[in-house]
């Protein structure tokens, strides 16, 4: 909480971008974005971040040559200024899958953070997309996490209805819960935050975002962020160190729900709509190959080439395969979540996770995941020809 009539503002960043990507891409985002953000904390040896990186990135990001970028994270968590934490290393929404994959892509985020970055205590954890169930917070906990972070709608079904200025701790889980501030955090928050303390300085904010936010969507000319860094009226803390206090924690019961979700989907039991709407005949077809290939890949677990078969499944269950088949307007960027490549990127990566598969015993298997594969391409151009084209 702010002392001494400091703000107190805990930051959280995302860093993520899809294995499937153009390298163009991600490159962009590494030179515009995950460099000024890095550089400027070395700036200012007393600003403090918590992020998430997914595991995929971690791997591009040293493909790609930027081996420099990796080092100068390493040297700022171990001089206390970031704190990184798990996560599931491709991105799925862990609601939407099954146990076993689910705690397959969190051991192998955790190989690859100490690839990189040595032997690190994780206590926090990130859930792709902050979307939350019951079950995956227990599996979280089991893996020895401490905390999680969510949208303030997780606890309240509502926002702005929850204080969001102390730690909670699930009634399920028993997982403490740090909440984001959702209206802040849709902002450029720097410049935000440099309003708000212009009035308010005795004050705790929370806020996460993604870290392409930094320099990739949003140039910001006016330099807000490094002035906030220098700031002496504002103190920047670890997600860790706010939630250590074990004592008094309130529990909350949680409601199963994401970032992006709005009161009307919850109440329509929809708590992950932008990934699995029940009306998108697109999504749910992906889903069903999605569901034979996680079992396909349990089935033949002795399979000589099951490590390809792994390997494209975690790619194909990335979230993005199913974001960009939700059809909708998403309005912190104005954009439409919709791109029939990108939705094809992800389901090849599927139908590739079975046809790798090289037992013979796998043919029926095979046929039937290429029937439904061809049936999935033709709904995709079919509904974007018809309806999205030159919209």
């Amino acid at each position: 909480m702010a002392a001494n009539n400091n703000m107190l503002w805990i930051n959280f960043l995302h860093f993520y971008q899809p294995a499937t990507l153009d390298r163009e891409i991600i490159i962009e985002a590494i030179e515009k974005s995950y460099q000024r953000i890095i550089q400027s904390l070395k700036k200012h040896g007393n600003a403090k971040i918590t992020i998430n990186i997914q595991g995929c990135l971690l791997e591009k990001i040293n493909e790609l040559g930027y081996a420099s970028l990796l080092r100068d994270i390493k040297t700022l968590i171990q001089k206390g200024q970031i704190e990184i934490t798990g996560s599931a290393a491709y991105h799925p929404i862990l609601p939407l899958i099954n146990s076993h994959e689910a705690e397959k892509q969190i051991k192998l985020q955790e190989q690859i953070i100490k690839k990189y970055f040595g032997e690190i205590k994780l206590t926090g954890f990130f859930m792709p997309e902050m979307a939350y169930s019951a079950a995956s917070a227990k599996l979280i906990k089991k893996l020895g996490y401490e905390w999680i972070m969510l949208d303030e709608i997780s606890g309240s079904g509502k926002i702005g209805a929850l204080d969001c200025s102390r730690p909670y701790m699930d009634n399920d889980s028993g997982l403490k819960i740090i909440f984001r501030q959702r209206e802040i955090s849709q902002t450029y928050v720097p410049q935000k935050i440099s309003e708000i303390i212009l009035n308010e300085k005795n004050k705790t904010i929370i806020t996460a975002t993604d870290a392409e936010l930094y320099g990739l969507r949003h140039i910001d000319v006016s330099g807000h962020f490094g002035r906030l860094l220098s700031n002496p009226d504002i103190k920047t803390v670890l997600i860790s160190d706010f939630t250590k206090d074990n004592n008094n924690l309130k529990k909350i019961t949680l409601i199963p729900s994401s970032w992006e979700s709005t009161s009307r989907e919850l109440n329509s039991g929809l708590p992950y709509a932008l990934w699995y709407n029940k009306k998108n005949k697109i999504q749910k077809k992906i889903w069903q190959l999605a569901d034979m290939a996680m079992e396909a890949s349990q089935r033949y677990k002795n399979d000589p080439q099951k490590k390809w078969a792994q390997w494209h499944l975690n790619r194909g269950l990335a979230s993005c395969t199913f974001w960009w088949a939700s059809g909708k307007k998403i309005s912190l960027w104005n954009n439409l979540s919709w791109n029939p490549d990108e939705i094809e990127r992800g389901v090849e990566e599927l139908i590739k996770s079975i046809r790798a598969l090289d037992d013979i015993v796998t043919r029926p298997a095979k046929i039937k995941a290429e029937k439904l594969y061809i049936k999935i391409k033709k709904i995709i151009w079919k509904r974007h020809w018809g309806y999205f084209w030159k919209k």
